[in-house]
């Protein structure tokens, strides 16, 4: 690989499509943007293939033209992995087979990225196509954490255990906070919180995930923009039951309109901030409940750890609402958490006090580039 190299990212999602090209060996962007609302009237474009020709254009508006760019490969975000896939995978016509019997896993999001995989293989047909999994970070969970206390052979029969999501930013956040401490992985015991729309924790031991947030399903865990996280099961079968909720419906509710815009009709914590401030009400649960399950989770993932080293925030919440690393934290200075208000309201990568025995750090994530590494790698060792 020489410098000027790219690899161009693409993150297929059911009415989006979200792209990077990035030189793996600097770290930079050369472009990136997106198509939203892929099908609707009021969309440019009415397919997945439609999207990407657009995406293409913008390239060449960017001044990127992709045949002469020195593309690498194309790297491709797929949320679910299931038990085999669990490292980047070179993409062929038989690995989208065994990926495709993956969807019943990820109904909502498996299916999008191998629409995009089968359009960008059609499109760029002359670059390697490789796959990374969300869920790959976590393939090797301790069996405690990762099993459900369910009928064994149910569970075993249909492939049911704890996954997890937002690998490759876990991972990515990781090393770079260790990176940033002057510290191998190796030697840290860390939680990261990745709060962004799609919320999820970590609890990692010497670099290897011991515990984390999402479940089967990126469903599990955390409060989300627009998911319930944590529930009791019993819900499903009671609206099922008495509500006659069909279960379809009742997992697009969980899943599109829960979270905290369930709560209060709003998801932007911008925004929420502002209806808070005026009195509304139910924005003020809304907040209280996503900052109450955050906390469960952190001081849960102290005692997993049993000794922390440092605490990350990131993604889009974790790395620019203040507010939230606060609260989410204040009051845990017996725990070993204490935040230094200065710091954190002014944006400082490392947010704890000088006596805090564990480290708050804020790291921004970047998948993109975790991903285009992860390409590199793969085509090296081939």
């Amino acid at each position: 690989m020489t410098a000027d190299q790219v690899v161009l990212v693409i993150n297929s999602g059911s009415s989006s499509l979200k792209y990077q090209l990035v030189e793996p060996s600097s770290g930079r962007t050369r472009a990136g943007g997106g198509i939203q609302q892929i099908g609707e009237p009021s969309s440019r474009a009415g397919d997945h293939e439609e999207a990407l020709r657009l995406a293409f254009e913008q390239m060449a508006e960017a001044g990127v033209d992709l045949q002469a760019c020195g593309l690498l490969a194309v790297g491709h975000r797929v949320v679910h992995g299931g038990n085999d896939f669990y490292r980047p995978t070179l993409l062929d016509d038989a690995t989208i087979v065994d990926l495709e019997k993956l969807s019943e896993l990820a109904p909502l999001h498996n299916p999008p990225a191998l629409r995009g995989i089968k359009v960008a293989r059609s499109l760029l047909p002359g670059v390697p196509h490789i796959a990374v999994f969300d869920t790959a970070f976590f393939h090797n969970l301790p069996a405690a954490a990762a099993t459900y206390a369910m009928n064994r052979e149910l569970a075993e029969r249909w492939r049911i255990r704890r996954y997890g999501f937002h690998g490759t930013s876990h991972r990515y956040v990781s090393e770079q906070a260790a990176e940033f401490l002057g510290r191998p992985t190796e030697a840290l015991n860390q939680i990261v919180l990745h709060l962004g729309n799609g919320a999820s924790a970590s609890a990692i031991a010497g670099g290897r995930p011991v515990d984390t947030s999402m479940g089967l399903t990126p469903l599990e865990g955390l409060v989300m923009g627009t998911r319930s996280g944590d529930i009791d099961p019993g819900v499903i079968s009671y609206l099922w039951r008495s509500a006659k909720m069909p279960v379809d419906d009742i997992e697009s509710m969980l899943n599109n309109r829960s979270g905290v815009w369930g709560l209060a009709g709003e998801r932007d914590f911008r925004r929420l901030r502002g209806m808070i401030e005026s009195g509304d009400g139910a924005a003020e649960l809304a907040y209280d409940v996503f900052i109450h399950r955050l906390r469960k989770y952190i001081g849960a993932y102290l005692a997993v750890l049993g000794h922390t080293d440092v605490l990350t925030f990131t993604a889009g919440i974790g790395e620019n609402d203040a507010a939230v690393r606060r609260d989410a934290i204040t009051g845990m200075d017996e725990l070993g958490l204490v935040i230094d208000e200065d710091r954190n309201a002014s944006g400082q990568r490392r947010i704890s006090a000088d006596d805090s025995p564990i480290t708050i750090l804020v790291i921004p994530t970047n998948e993109e580039l975790a991903i285009a590494r992860d390409c590199v790698r793969i085509l090296e060792a081939s």
